[in-house]
C-alpha cells in the first residue's frame, strides 16, 4: 500500500488545532493557578456589621483578655461616643502621623526632656515618640477595690497609663470612670530620689521631674496627645487569677488627645517598665494576641504559654538601633497570587522592619510596594479602578459584583517562616465602591518597614521576649 500524502491544507489545519488546545491547556492552568491562589469574597461581607459577634474560639480563659476594635459595636467605646467616630480618611492620617513618629524616633537619638510638674499645660514636643492613639483596646482591673478600664494595648509604647483623679490641668472625655487613687487602699506614689524614678527616661524619652517629693512622668506621642502624671504602684488585675502587686504606672493628672474614649494605654513594648517586663517572673515576657477580622468581631489578648497553638512558626525578633523598645524582624520576600515577586531580600535589610499593633497599614520600602502594587493590579485587572483613598493608592470599586476574586499574598521572614495575610487583612474598605491594596511604600528604602494591625487580623501572633522569637499560626480568631 503506497503512502498517504497530506494535503498542506490539512496539516495548516491540523497544526492551528494543535495550537489552540496548548493554549487552551496553558490558559486552564494559569486560571486554575489564579484560582488556587486567591481569595474568593462575598463583597457583603467587607463592610461590618453594626452587630458584634462574639469570638467562639476556645482559649486559655485563665490568662486571657478580650480585644475588641475600639471604634466597633463590640467596644463600650463605640456605644459612648459614636458622633465622634473618626472617618476612614481621618483613621489613616493618623496612621500617618504614627508611622511618621515612628521613623523619626529611629532615624535619630533623641535628647531628653526634663518635665518639672503635673500642671504643665505641655511637655515640650518630642517628635520621636511613637502616637497613642492605636485601634485595639482591652479592659482591665486596677486598684483595691478593682476599677474596671479600658486600654489601648500597643506593642509600640513601654509605659502603661490611666487618668486620674484630680485632675491638675485637663482630663479628655472617657467612658469609664476616671480612676481616684484616694479611694484604692494598695495606691502608693514613687519617689522622685528613686531609681525606679530614674528609670522612666528610657520609657518616655523624658527626664522625669519631682512634686512634693512624688515622681512625674511625662510622655508626648507623636501627634501631639500627651500625657502627664504621678508615677505610681498599684494593684493590677488582669483575670480573676492572675493579679500583681505593685504595679508601676502613671496617674495621669493633664492629659489631652486622640485616645478615642479609652482611659490610657498598655505598654507592651521591650523596655523593663513595660507590662511583659514587669510580669516576666509569671509569664517570662510570653504573650500572644489575634485581631478580629473586622470591628464587629472580638479577639484576644492572652499572657503566657497557655492557648498558644501547635502550628506556630518562629522567626527571630531582632533590635532596631535607636528603638530598642521595638520587636524587630526580618522581612525576606513577598508573593502575590502563589508568585514570589523578584525582590531581593537586601532591599529590606536596608532600613530593617518591625512589627507595630498601633500602625494599620504595612509600610514597605516604595520598590517593593511597587512590585507587589503592580502584580497585584494584573491579577485585578477585571475589577473597574475607584479613586485613591488617603495613602492607598490602588482601590477598586466592587458595586456590580456579588464576590470578588483576590489574589492570595503572602509576607516571609527570616528562618522560612512564610505567613499568608488573610483575606480580610489584604484590603482595606471605605465603602463597596472604594476598597483598596492594605499596603503603603515608605518615602524612601532606607526607612523602616512596619508589619501593621491590617495584615496581622485573624493571625495568633506569639511574642517571646525571653526566646528572643516572634511567631505566626493562621486562624487564631474569626
Amino acid at each position: 500500500m503506497g503512502a498517504t500524502i497530506i494535503s498542506p491544507t490539512f496539516l495548516s489545519a491540523y497544526l492551528l488545532l494543535l495550537c489552540l488546545v496548548c493554549s487552551l491547556k496553558e490558559g486552564y492552568a494559569l486560571g486554575r493557578r489564579d484560582l488556587e491562589h486567591s481569595h474568593t469574597i462575598q463583597v457583603s461581607s467587607l463592610l461590618p456589621s453594626s452587630i458584634c459577634s462574639l469570638a467562639t474560639k476556645v482559649l486559655d480563659k485563665k490568662s486571657s483578655l478580650q480585644v475588641v476594635h475600639k471604634h466597633g459595636p463590640c467596644s463600650q467605646l463605640y456605644h459612648h461616643d459614636k458622633a465622634n467616630i473618626p472617618t476612614h480618611a481621618e483613621i489613616l492620617l493618623q496612621d500617618v502621623a504614627r508611622v511618621k513618629s515612628i521613623h523619626s524616633k529611629l532615624a535619630k537619638s533623641l535628647g531628653s526632656t526634663k518635665v518639672d510638674q503635673t500642671d504643665a499645660a505641655n511637655i515640650p514636643a518630642k517628635d520621636g515618640s511613637v502616637v497613642g492613639s492605636g485601634n485595639y483596646v482591652v479592659t482591665v482591673g486596677l486598684g483595691t477595690p478593682k476599677k474596671d478600664l479600658t486600654l489601648i494595648f500597643d506593642t509600640g509604647s513601654d509605659i502603661t497609663w490611666t487618668q486620674c483623679q484630680p485632675c491638675v490641668g485637663t482630663c479628655y472625655k472617657q467612658q469609664d470612670p476616671v480612676f481616684a487613687p484616694s479611694l484604692s487602699s494598695t495606691y502608693s506614689n514613687i519617689s522622685c530620689n528613686s531609681t525606679t524614678c530614674n528609670s522612666l527616661a528610657s520609657a518616655t524619652g523624658n527626664t522625669p521631674g519631682c512634686s512634693s517629693s512624688a515622681c512625674v512622668y511625662g510622655i508626648q506621642y507623636g501627634d501631639s496627645s500627651f500625657s502627664v502624671g504621678i508615677f505610681a504602684k498599684e494593684k493590677l488585675t488582669l483575670t480573676s487569677t492572675d493579679v500583681f502587686d505593685d504595679f508601676l504606672f502613671g496617674c495621669g493628672q493633664n492629659n489631652q488627645g486622640l485616645f478615642g474614649g479609652a482611659a490610657g494605654l498598655i505598654g507592651l513594648g521591650r523596655d523593663k517598665l513595660s507590662l511583659p517586663s514587669q510580669t516576666a517572673s509569671k509569664y517570662r515576657k510570653y504573650f500572644s494576641y489575634c485581631l478580629p477580622s473586622s470591628s464587629s468581631s472580638t479577639g484576644f489578648l492572652s499572657f503566657g504559654y497557655g492557648g498558644v497553638s501547635k502550628f506556630v512558626k518562629f522567626t527571630t525578633l531582632t533590635t532596631i538601633s535607636q528603638g530598642t523598645s521595638f520587636y524587630g524582624i526580618d522581612i525576606v520576600g513577598i508573593s502575590v497570587g502563589g508568585k514570589k515577586l523578584p525582590i531581593s531580600a537586601s532591599l529590606f535589610t536596608a532600613g530593617g522592619s518591625i512589627i507595630d499593633s498601633g500602625t494599620v497599614i504595612t509600610r514597605l520600602p516604595p520598590t517593593a510596594y511597587t512590585a507587589l502594587s503592580s502584580e497585584f493590579r494584573k491579577l485585578m485587572s477585571q475589577y473597574p479602578k475607584a479613586q485613591p483613598l488617603s495613602i492607598l493608592d490602588t482601590c477598586y470599586d466592587f458595586t456590580k459584583f456579588s464576590s470578588v476574586s483576590v489574589p492570595m499574598i503572602s509576607i516571609f521572614f527570616r528562618g522560612g517562616v512564610e505567613v499568608p495575610i488573610a483575606a480580610k487583612g489584604i484590603l482595606y474598605v471605605n465603602t463597596i465602591s472604594q476598597v483598596c491594596l492594605a499596603f503603603a511604600g515608605n518615602n524612601d528604602d532606607t526607612d523602616v518597614g512596619i508589619f501593621g494591625n491590617t495584615q496581622q487580623k485573624t493571625l495568633q501572633v506569639v511574642y517571646d521576649g525571653v526566646g528572643g522569637k516572634l511567631g505566626f499560626a493562621t486562624g487564631g480568631c474569626s
